[in-house]
């Protein structure tokens, strides 16, 4: 062998014995090296720079692992740096080491992008730390789509069957505490309706707010979309006041009818409030009720006990010379003919309010 040869593959084989046992390590494991020799990150922790997009309200959470490569009797730790005000990591130290970020992004968050530092550093001299710098950028909640179904400044008003049995909700969600209880029929027997007030688009789907025939009165609450038929819209709007003793029906604002009514009596009486007209109903063969009646989603807060839970209706009457007054245990009382020309002219869902 030539001199020159020998001393080239001499060079070499130093150069071999030379390289340092922790980058021998990283390669094997595949881990990427720190840029300063000492401590080494490994999956999964996000590549130096990583930006994650987030959304308030959303958990955000990544995993971190660094090494010491060709130190096993070393201590890793990582620990964090400039991290959000509620943010948590949770480190486990060892060699390898772990550490877990979690980060639900507050309401103030939104808009904000948020850098942070991540530091590895091992307990033996010598060895330098490693870095990792991450990034978050937070959105701000999508804006729940709403949609209005009854508007009074319109003269427009929706109401719907209920096709299946179900809750109603304190918010449209299914967690929600339960305000009320929806069945297919009324205590007369009829199909069961509700005044759809607005409904939400949520990513679980469609919720609707319903005006409920519950105690207390005026309680409204949030139904599945699928509980309801199809909108059934009605232009009128009856209004009774109490304190002239009349009722007024508006069909697109403009009075089309008015009549003197009889109501409860001071320990009986007539709730105050928005309601709506539930059902029609006639054939009692009982001239007390006259020859047609309404029923609405008003109740009485001191006749709880009555058949049906004490719903107050608008009916006729056999006593026309009562009228108007205050003669009833809570229903609206009106003259049978006054009564028959209001069926002609109110369909049911009409809103009800009493003042």
């Amino acid at each position: 062998m030539r001199p020159s040869l020998r001393v080239s593959l001499i060079g070499v084989a130093v150069a071999c014995l030379a390289l340092p046992a922790f980058g021998t390590a990283a390669s094997l494991s595949g881990a990427r090296p720190s840029a300063v020799p000492g401590t080494a990150w490994t999956a999964p922790t996000p590549v130096e720079g990583k930006r994650i997009a987030a959304q308030v309200g959303r958990r955000v959470s990544f995993g971190l692992a660094a090494t010491a490569p060709g130190a096993p009797a070393v201590s890793v730790a990582i620990r964090g740096a400039r991290l959000p005000a509620r943010a948590v990591l949770q480190p486990s130290d060892g060699n390898p080491a772990a550490a877990t970020f979690t980060w639900v992004p507050p309401r103030a968050a939104a808009r904000r992008t948020y850098r942070l530092t991540f530091t590895a550093r091992a307990s033996a001299p010598g060895l330098a730390a490693a870095t990792r710098h991450v990034s978050i950028a937070v959105a701000a909640a999508p804006k729940r789509e709403r949609f209005v179904l009854s508007s009074e400044k319109r003269h427009l008003y929706r109401y719907a069957f209920v096709l299946r049995a179900g809750v109603a909700r304190a918010a449209p969600r299914r967690t929600s505490a339960v305000v009320g209880q929806l069945s297919r029929w009324t205590p007369e027997g009829t199909t069961n309706l509700v005044l759809t007030l607005d409904g939400r688009r949520t990513k679980r789907g469609v919720w609707i707010r319903v005006r409920l025939a519950t105690l207390p009165n005026g309680r409204t609450g949030w139904v599945k979309r699928k509980m309801l038929s199809d909108w059934k819209e009605v232009r009128t709007r009856l209004v009774v006041d109490r304190r002239r003793l009349t009722a007024t029906l508006y069909r697109r604002g403009r009075v089309i009818f008015r009549a003197p009514v009889g109501v409860g009596l001071s320990h009986w009486p007539t709730p105050r409030g928005e309601f709506y007209i539930r059902n029609q109903l006639y054939g009692f063969g009982n001239p007390v009720y006259g020859p047609i009646a309404f029923g609405t989603s008003a109740r009485s807060a001191v006749l709880t006990d009555w058949p049906g839970g004490g719903f107050i209706g608008l009916h006729g009457t056999n006593q026309p010379h009562l009228l108007p007054g205050r003669v009833s245990h809570g229903c609206i009382r009106m003259k049978n003919g006054h009564i028959l020309r209001l069926a002609r002219l109110m369909p049911v869902g009409t809103p009800l309010t009493v003042q």
